[in-house]
């Protein structure tokens, strides 16, 4: 097998004297998708925000293609910049219409140029099916619009990872599956994908592994179908007992 894109090793996080993440040991290779589960408080969000420094870890490492994540400066920048994260609450930038949104980071991290930044970010907007908002501002587009756009957005910079930190959790049924269908196409693509979610249906579907947390820690990992079928731990069966019931 190659080498993992990513690894973390022996991870921990603290906030004060909580401690969020207990010695956590993740790798994940290129083109697989892997669905983060666990009940509320599990620090699965917290893990996702460690790979790309939105949260600093206490002790331990993060290793990406072969670099560790240094935690501060241009380096740090740098390596952020592979890494593609798409949040619960969109997080474009208000200020900017749609088209700016996707080419501002391309344009002032990447040194793209902007005709070439344009033409990419109206190939992502096709892809993700609202080339004809490209000149909207956010507020002018729907839930699940936005959140196409903050895909499309962590896209243009050509990320080596994408992480989504509960991407639909926001949204009502019918937006969640328009989301759920751009996720399910990039992972039949081969994107590289973390996806904190509790959408089921998706991660039995389109996940290659499932990695199941509880209590700051990862308690379990297999494949979908072994993890929705046969659960080995108390913590899953619980889990997954109040979830599908």
């Amino acid at each position: 097998m190659a080498d993992p894109i990513l690894v973390l090793s022996e991870v921990q996080k603290y906030f004060g004297t909580l401690h969020v993440l207990k010695d956590i040991n993740f790798e994940v290779q290129k083109g697989e998708v892997v669905a983060v589960l666990g009940p509320s408080g599990a620090g699965k969000s917290t893990m996702c925000r460690t790979i790309n420094r939105l949260e600093a870890i206490s002790s331990g490492s993060i290793t990406i293609d072969g670099r560790q994540m240094p935690e501060e400066g241009k380096d740090l920048a740098r390596m952020r910049a592979d890494i593609g994260m798409v949040f619960q609450s969109f997080n474009l930038f208000h200020h900017m219409n749609i088209m700016d949104n996707l080419t501002i980071g391309p344009i002032k991290v990447r040194g793209v140029k902007k005709a070439e930044a344009e033409d990419r970010a109206l190939k992502l907007l096709d892809r993700v099916q609202i080339r004809s908002q490209a000149h909207k501002m956010p507020y002018q587009l729907s839930g699940g619009q936005q959140q196409r756009v903050a895909i499309a957005r962590a896209l243009a910079m050509e990320p080596k990872i994408l992480l989504f930190d509960e991407p639909t959790s926001s949204l009502d049924p019918g937006m969640t599956k328009e989301v759920l269908d751009v996720m399910r196409d990039l992972a039949e693509e081969g994107t590289t994908m973390i996806v904190v979610t509790h959408e089921m249906g998706f991660s039995r579907r389109s996940a290659d592994r499932i990695v199941f947390m509880a209590d700051g820690q990862i308690i379990e990992e297999a494949k979908p179908d072994d993890f929705f079928d046969a659960p080995r731990t108390a913590q899953a069966k619980a889990f997954l007992s109040n979830i599908l019931h």
